[in-house]
């Protein structure tokens, strides 16, 4: 096991030290809509005004790689996807990171939420056991 992962929410030794709902202060809709699934990037562009220590966490994870899903920024950040979606959607109000709709073969945007690709999801997870 890897070095222990502290955080100003979560203590390997103590474990949550605070809400999780504590990072969005309490508020559980974003402005902006995305859905796990969307691609998330850092413009460079830093924040105007100050937010919180979990808004430059998920900063530095976008900023870390080309494009990175909010599904993976909440696991890195181990924070429920809804307190993630509100935290970027104040990083993409201050300009500091763009998100963009999920691409899939054939070109075409599929909504995180359709049954054809949670089937075509579930039917490969049964085929890998």
């Amino acid at each position: 096991m890897g070095a222990p992962r502290d955080t100003p929410w979560l203590d390997d030794s103590a474990g949550r030290v605070m809400r999780p709902y504590t990072a969005s202060g309490g508020r559980t809709r974003c402005a902006v809509a995305l859905d796990l699934l969307s691609l998330v990037t850092a413009t460079g562009t830093r924040p105007r005004g100050a937010l919180g220590a979990e808004h430059a966490l998920a900063l530095r994870l976008c900023a870390g790689s080309a494009a990175v899903t909010v599904a993976e920024v909440a696991g890195q950040l181990r924070l429920p996807a809804v307190v993630v979606k509100v935290l970027l959607s104040d990083l993409m109000e201050h300009g500091a990171v763009t998100a963009q709709a999920p691409r899939f073969p054939g070109g075409g945007y599929v909504a995180a939420d359709d049954q054809s690709l949670l089937r075509a999801v579930l039917d490969g997870l049964r085929r890998r056991l």
